[in-house]
């Protein structure tokens, strides 16, 4: 019989028979990532995770794309779920996973805590079992050495103005959360940022903090399926026009992460300032099998205005310190107007979707050859279709989008169980140099789909239970001109091969190898001539974790890498590290030590570092130091936790570290961070 354990992060209140499993997201993250993404936003990443574990699916009434959105089963595993679902009718019991054709236990210990079974004479929004999340949190943190732009001698910008910041270096965040599964969900989350000033001024669009975000929605009323005022995201189709959700691009797990399932809208609680929708959208049942979404939204960014009163770029960093970045503050209205129509099958699923954006003021990146076909003007459009199937083991898919340009994008592949042991995808995608959309994040090697044309091919075999080998690789082609490659067409590949390795219920080990090759242009200290070469990177890391039932754990890791340019010498770089987590009764712990030296910047090396709840840690490791983390969570009460981190680097060969505002006199910056968490 099954025994669930406690992990790290907080639970969610039940009375149902078990307690649900918990998870350490970081680990998470870290163990699906060990080989970063330089394109990838782990922020996004981790927030969904964080909202994809607080909203557990109820296995009674998920839907295959719901399911397949956790990433964790492959074909063959969905359709058993389903199969043994329609035959025997609702679960009664989480324990009935075990009677499901191919689930073992390690997967089903995998499933766990994302999803959950409401009792069949019971009804969403009124039973007692429904899952709850209802809790307050605060966070706050500083960087106990003092960067320039909160002293006297900051620098000065072109027109003499003292670029120093307007507010304390204290950083906070809060967040209060109350939500029901499948029923309704309340929250409201603030942030102030390091610098910034906490103000009042709504002539200027500040009320308190830098950032603040709301949303409330309902769930299942009727033909009313979904409905949330405040801010909120879509996850449509492939993410050609709309696109959020669990995206992890290329990892370790090379075969199910290609797809994007259609999940629809959810609410935006991260505090990254850009990215959503704030305004209103609602999904309501036509009919048995067609089900219409509508939006409307109006947001402010924040954007450079040049001299001509056109936006060249905008600022996506959520920094607003120092009067430099203040002048762009909220600077620009964008709307949105569109609409979502989707067609079930009982074995799969089509639609439409259309999305109107516009600006107040006209878009006009800088005059350059790479621009040339980039958006310009204050009104966009996008049409786009998309599908998927599935038959036996095989589910297809694809999505094609047209822009008011004229250019188009699109997506189409297969994920297949071919055998019991064999498990592949493959996927053709197409961004043309004139597609645009603002708020797509297809599967691409780029970080915004326009200008690449590729195809990429995952595989997946189990050895055994014990031993699953990998692979991946993925080609692909530019077109036109980018930044930092002055030619076109170019083209790429990169390939990964991973093995693990699980000899005991306590051990996992696993070893990932990663190359990538692209064309960019050479680096100036290397060359007084500019032109383009190829580069060449290679990574490679090797992870050992023990778990000793629920009392410790510790995590060993060693990784390296090297950059370079055709006709010079590569650049290597490496990094060692020791984590260990030790947990009693009300108290856990986690220490890490590590140590680097890199060549340069270009052979930097990463690590996801555990933090508290709600946050995530990813810091660059380059040239020669040493960096440590202590993290301390004490749960004081059964409704109240207490997270402390302090962490430090140490670069002995720096006298200053970073550089304008940020820059720090002296070898090392340390940082700490206080989190407290209320639950209901």
């Amino acid at each position: 019989m099954l025994s669930f354990g406690v992990g790290l992060v907080g639970t969610v209140s039940y009375t149902q028979e078990f307690r649900r499993r918990e998870i350490d997201p970081t680990s998470f993250v870290q163990n699906l990532l060990p080989i970063t993404a330089e394109d990838l936003n782990y922020d996004t990443v981790y927030e969904n995770l964080i909202q994809l574990y607080t909203a557990p699916l109820d296995l009674n009434t998920c839907t295959r794309e719901e399911l397949a959105a956790t990433y964790l089963l492959n074909e063959r595993q969905l359709n058993r779920f389903f199969e043994y679902r329609n035959q025997l009718g609702t679960f009664l019991s989480i324990y009935e996973l075990q009677a499901i054709p191919e689930f073992d236990l390690p997967l089903i210990y995998r499933l766990l805590p994302f999803v959950t079974v409401t009792s069949s004479n019971q009804k969403i929004g009124k039973g007692l079992t429904n899952p709850t999340d209802h809790y307050f949190l605060v966070r706050t943190e500083r960087l106990l050495e003092q960067k320039r732009g909160a002293t006297a001698e900051a620098p000065q910008s072109r027109d003499g103005t003292l670029q120093k910041f307007t507010g304390s270096p204290l950083q906070w965040y809060a967040r209060y959360r109350y939500n029901r599964s499948r029923d309704f969900s309340f929250g409201i989350t603030a942030e102030k940022d390091e610098g910034e000033a906490f103000s009042w001024k709504p002539s200027g669009h500040k009320y308190g903090p830098d950032f603040l975000s709301f949303h409330a929605q309902v769930q299942h009323r009727g033909h009313l399926k979904n409905l949330i005022l405040g801010d909120y995201q879509l996850q449509v189709g492939q993410g050609l026009i709309y696109s959020a959700g669990f995206s992890l691009g290329k990892g370790i797990e090379t075969v199910y992460t290609i797809r994007r399932p259609t999940t629809g809208i959810r609410p935006y609680t991260s505090v990254t300032e850009t990215g959503f929708f704030r305004g209103i959208a609602a999904t309501y049942s036509l009919s048995k099998h067609l089900e219409l979404t509508a939006l409307l939204a109006r947001v402010r960014q924040s954007g450079t205005l040049t001299v001509q009163q056109t936006i060249s770029s905008f600022q996506t960093d959520g920094l607003f310190r120092i009067p430099n970045e203040l002048q762009y503050r909220a600077n620009l209205v964008e709307q949105n107007a569109g609409a979502h129509l989707a067609y079930h099958l009982d074995r799969g699923q089509l639609g439409a979707t259309y999305l109107h954006t516009s600006f107040d003021y006209p878009l006009q990146k800088a005059e350059a050859l790479r621009n040339a076909f980039e958006f310009r003007g204050k009104h966009n459009h996008l049409l786009g279709l998309y599908g998927n199937y599935v038959w036996q083991n095989f589910h297809f898919f694809g999505e094609t989008a047209r822009s008011k340009s004229g250019g188009t994008g699109t997506v189409a592949g297969v994920l297949t169980s071919l055998t019991k042991r064999w498990d592949a995808s493959l996927l053709f995608r197409n961004f043309d140099k004139n597609f645009h959309s603002f708020y797509a994040n297809a599967f691409g090697e780029n970080s915004r789909n326009i200008n690449e044309t590729g195809l990429y091919l995952g595989v997946k075999y189990s050895v055994h239970k014990r031993l699953k080998l990998t692979a991946y690789v993925d080609l692909y082609r530019f077109p036109w001109y980018k930044y930092l490659v002055d030619k076109q067409p170019t083209s790429g590949f990169d390939f990964l091969l991973q093995s693990t390795w699980t000899p005991s219920k306590q051990w996992t080990l696993y070893a990932v190898f990663r190359q990538e090759q692209k064309e960019k242009n050479i680096a100036s200290d290397l060359s007084k001539q500019k032109f383009v070469t190829q580069t060449l990177r290679r990574n490679l890391v090797f992870n050992a974790e023990y778990n000793h039932e629920r009392s410790w754990s510790f995590r060993s890791r060693i990784q390296g890498g090297t950059f370079g340019y055709d006709g010079f010498k590569a650049d290597k770089g490496w990094l060692v590290l020791q984590e260990i987590t030790a947990k009693w009764s009300k108290i856990s712990t986690t220490i890490r030590v590590s140590a680097y030296n890199t060549d340069s910047y270009d052979a930097r090396q990463y690590a996801v570092e555990q933090d508290v709840l709600y946050a995530i840690s990813m810091p660059a490791y380059y040239e020669r130091g040493f960096r440590h983390f202590f993290l301390l969570r004490y749960s004081a009460t059964n409704h109240s936790d207490i997270w402390f981190r302090i962490s430090r680097t140490s670069m002995p060969e720096r006298d200053v570290l970073s550089s304008y505002v940020d820059e720090i006199q002296g070898s090392k910056r340390t940082d700490i961070k206080l989190q407290l968490r209320y639950r209901f």
